[in-house]
């Protein structure tokens, strides 16, 4: 099924390749959207793609890269847009 999902992470995670790490497990999953940091030095992740694949992608960020050091995460459904065409590293 269809889903959609905006998740925010906190911890140690700008400086140890975060952002790839998502980025190369959103594309095994066949999932689209985007990942990026904010000012704030949390990621922020928004993802599309089938619901049981967003479900892996979510215990993968959790655990993170070896250097990583996750706090916190929040995540809350969002609506199904199709508008993203590939998982991307947004840049500020």
């Amino acid at each position: 099924m269809k889903a959609a999902a905006k998740i925010i992470v906190q911890g140690s995670v700008q400086g140890v390749f975060y952002r790839q790490f998502v980025k190369e497990n959103a594309e095994l999953l066949k999932l689209k959207g985007y990942i990026r940091n904010l000012t704030n030095s949390d990621v922020e992740i928004v993802v599309e793609g089938d619901d049981n694949m967003i479900e892996q992608l979510s215990k993968i960020i959790a655990k993170g890269p070896k250097h990583s050091q996750i706090r916190n995460i929040q995540a809350e459904a969002r609506k199904w847009s199709g508008d993203f065409k590939e998982f991307k590293i947004l840049r500020f």
